[in-house]
């Protein structure tokens, strides 16, 4: 079987595997999980079944594992999936995930995917939402908050230690930019260069109502969770 997409456009450097997206296996094992799984606990009826698109290393899989949630987690990195346990695991691209007829209670497609700069792949990923949500289901999504890409660069300390910065966002052509990340954990640096599309609420919604959902509400004041629906 071949391997995963290598992605024009994304990158990655430090210590360990990097995925094709730029993602680097070690420091996604590294990033402490934040309020995701109390925002999505709060959003769905307890013990649903969930099937979370672009995993990881299991970050927030296994908050909502241990929260009594039913979880399927997907990833395109084998690597990734090492890191992922007590659920069950599929192997796939977002895009072309094929589970036949199988429909879940939720589906959720967070770390802000939904800004693919591919068109083509940004609304593959919402056909993937759509397809797999059962009638009555949501759809949770993240998206990037209104200033992500203004007054850079900028950083964070995470109350864990880490320094995260966002370098830089350069426009690429067609509306996509290309962002470097720095992540500065002390004794491990890594960088990720990747794409991204930024769309107002209006091009959101309407990406949205071309895959066949529609938003619910937004959960967070910020508008960067949101909860979408069949229809």
């Amino acid at each position: 079987m071949s391997g995963p997409l290598v992605r024009e456009g994304y990158s990655g450097t430090g210590p360990g595997g990097i995925t094709p997206d730029g993602c680097a296996v070690e420091l996604y094992t590294r990033l402490p999980v934040g309020d995701e799984p109390d925002v999505i606990a709060a959003a769905v009826p307890a013990g649903s079944s969930i099937l979370e698109l672009g995993c990881g290393a299991g970050r927030v899989t296994h908050p909502l594992a241990r929260g009594g949630f039913e979880v399927t987690a997907v990833d395109e990195s084998p690597q990734m999936l090492e890191h992922v346990h007590g659920v069950r695991k599929v192997c796939s691209p977002i895009e072309s995930l094929d589970l036949g007829e199988e429909t879940f209670d939720v589906v959720m497609l967070a770390s802000f995917l939904v800004h693919a700069g591919d068109h083509r792949v940004r609304d593959a990923l919402l056909r993937t939402c759509r397809r797999y949500v059962r009638d009555g289901g949501v759809v949770l999504i993240q998206r990037e908050g209104g200033d992500y890409h203004t007054g850079l660069p900028r950083e964070r300390v995470d109350p864990s230690g880490y320094t995260i910065r966002i370098v830089s966002s350069e426009p690429v052509g067609d509306g996509v930019r290309s962002v470097r990340a720095e992540y500065d954990f002390g004794d491990a640096r890594w960088t990720q260069t990747f794409r991204a599309r930024p769309l107002s609420t209006e091009q959101f919604e309407h990406h949205l109502g071309t895959a066949g959902l529609r938003v619910d509400r937004y959960l967070t004041d910020d508008g960067v969770w949101v909860r979408a629906v069949p229809g």
